[in-house]
């Protein structure tokens, strides 16, 4: 009456069909075979569908786009192109297209001189002058390594006041280092960990002074050519059969063209071109230990540490984070009309390059190859909605929160919303999810607030890439600095240039009614008086305070001392 004919309860039915399905499986044993292939591919579509779905609405259609790929366990899992690769001529973007890579350089330029180390020919203790006998180090020793890891406080030509004007130029490498060279250090080789340009431009010098080729060639013929890597080429020495996409900047009213640059400029530090088909061959040559010995690899994915034993989170040509708790190893890349980003997860075999032909947007590729990363292995980022939360709600969870000594992450009521800004930071509008969650409008980090027994904020946790960092309130935030209407004959008494150390400058200007300041290998940054002896700046946490002639930045929980020249 129950339907089972067995001592275990199992219906008769199911019985019979489970035993039916045996004997086809053993009259047909390459069906289970052709059965698991189809739901593999089921997956992989399902995958791509959502990995499409999530990364799709940062582009449009009429604007510059990107192309894209997921690679997971060896299979392409999508390969998509979005918008366009030339808006002036209504071109649409396509996946096999080349795309300036920009600092995706450094890895290949990092590989080369592990490929020369491999060999005998260099080491990374080795002091730059063994290579680049005339280097001036000022005494100082500067490694290999130093350069590697952006640790050797040389300045970074790219941030020199003035660059700008003369990216078009033609120049050789040694004009180039000539440009450079004769700076003060910006710190002690070893310290500080600072990104620079020209540390790997000087790597590509080594490069050359040690291989007897040209950067160029190295390159072609030592890592593109044994990877199959038809399509990647150092821009205006190689080229391929790949059609290119043009690069975009934003205007006032739009996208145009991106401003002209000598390849000459990036060299080994951002020269190259490559298609999303060959960084996908690129990483599959890196997984597999090709080109490098094990300990090698290794090595280039090791965060460098500091004199003081700090951490950095930097290797050898690529930074090391993580996706939502993930072990994560990519770089960005950013140049004139072009913004990249290549990202490996090892331990879960998957790898995402993300190349946008505009280097203001409309996408952030490091966001598109996170949240793409995050869903191929299972754990996507959440997705949140705007609620809206009246005044009340929002002075609720305004305060000071502690996030290590000396420093610390403010949340401020402002007219338009709520703002956080830590100690250092230009201050971000944060959106409210509900009376507890805020997110970073396009970011992937987000904010929860918690509360005690009384109902009272006690702390915030930081959730970024699955890493939460929790921060104790400890006092209301301090009230938003306010800018006052001063006479500009006042401060045109304070103009001028200050000494803030030897060889660093803060040079303080009028352009009509607005007041900038401009410290030595930066760029110019607008102030705002609080009365006529004391401005602030909005877009960095600082402040400058005058004492007679003389002046004193207030940065980073810092008093610095400036004598006018």
């Amino acid at each position: 009456m129950d339907g089972t004919d067995n001592d275990k309860g199992i219906p008769t039915m199911l019985l019979r069909s489970a035993l039916c399905a045996a004997v086809l499986l053993l009259c047909h044993p390459n069906a289970s075979f052709a059965q698991d292939a189809a739901r593999s591919v089921l997956a992989e579509q399902g995958l791509a569908g959502r990995i499409d779905a999530a990364i799709a609405p940062y582009f449009k259609a009429d604007a510059p786009g990107a192309t894209v790929i997921v690679v997971k366990d060896g299979k392409t899992v999508l390969r998509r192109a979005y918008g366009m690769a030339d808006t002036s001529k209504n071109i649409d973007m396509t996946p096999e297209m080349a795309l300036r890579i920009g600092s995706l350089t450094k890895q290949f330029t990092a590989t080369a001189i592990l490929m020369l180390l491999e060999e005998g020919k260099l080491s990374l203790d080795d002091d730059i002058t063994r290579h680049l006998p005339d280097y001036p180090t000022r005494g100082k020793k500067i490694t290999i390594e130093h350069l590697l890891t952006h640790t050797s406080g040389i300045v970074s030509y790219t941030s020199k006041p003035g660059y700008g004007a003369g990216m078009a130029q033609n120049l050789t490498v040694a004009q180039m280092i000539d440009s450079f060279k004769n700076d003060p250090l910006d710190f002690e080789p070893g310290s500080q960990f600072r990104y620079n340009n020209s540390g790997y431009f000087l790597l590509g010098a080594i490069i050359e002074k040690v291989s007897g080729q040209s950067y160029a060639s190295f390159l072609e013929q030592r890592i593109f050519k044994p990877l199959g890597m038809n399509d990647t080429y150092y821009e205006g020495v190689g080229r391929s059969k790949a059609p290119v996409a043009a690069g975009h900047t934003r205007s006032g009213t739009g996208f145009g063209p991106a401003k002209p640059l000598s390849m000459t400029q990036p060299y080994a530090a951002g020269s190259l071109v490559s298609t999303v088909d060959d960084l996908a061959r690129w990483d599959a040559a890196v997984s597999s230990g090709k080109l490098l010995k094990p300990a090698s690899w290794q090595r280039a994915f090791t965060p460098y540490r500091l004199s003081d034993g700090k951490p950095t989170t930097y290797g050898y040509g690529w930074g090391i984070s993580q996706v939502q708790g993930s072990a994560a190893i990519g770089h960005s890349g950013g140049i004139n009309g072009f913004s990249t980003y290549g990202l490996r997860l090892p331990d879960q075999k998957v790898y995402v390059a993300v190349l946008t032909n505009s280097d203001a947007g409309p996408a952030n590729p490091s966001v598109v190859a996170r949240k793409a990363a995050a869903i191929a292995i299972g754990k996507p980022y959440r997705e949140f909605t705007e609620a809206k939360l009246d005044a009340a709600a929002l002075d609720a969870v305004a305060g000071t929160y502690e996030v290590e000594k000396g420093v610390q992450r403010v949340f401020r009521r402002t007219a338009d919303g709520l703002v956080t800004q830590r100690t250092g930071l230009p201050p971000t509008p944060v959106k409210a999810a509900s009376s507890t969650e805020f997110f970073l409008p396009g970011s992937l980090d987000w904010f929860e607030f918690q509360r005690g027994a009384d109902g009272k904020v006690v702390a915030v946790t930081h959730h970024q890439d699955g890493k939460p960092i929790v921060s104790p309130r400890i006092g209301n935030a301090p009230p938003a600095r306010q800018a006052i209407k001063i006479a500009n004959a006042s401060f045109d008494t304070r103009v001028g240039r200050y000494e803030l150390a030897p060889g660093f400058v803060l040079e303080l200007t009028r352009e009509g009614d607005r007041y900038f300041a401009q410290a030595t290998r930066q760029g110019k940054l607008e102030i705002f008086p609080m009365s006529e002896t004391a401005f602030f700046a909005e877009r960095v946490d600082a402040e400058i305070s005058f004492e007679g002639q003389d002046l004193v930045l207030k940065q980073g929980g810092r008093n610095t001392p400036g004598r006018k020249l």
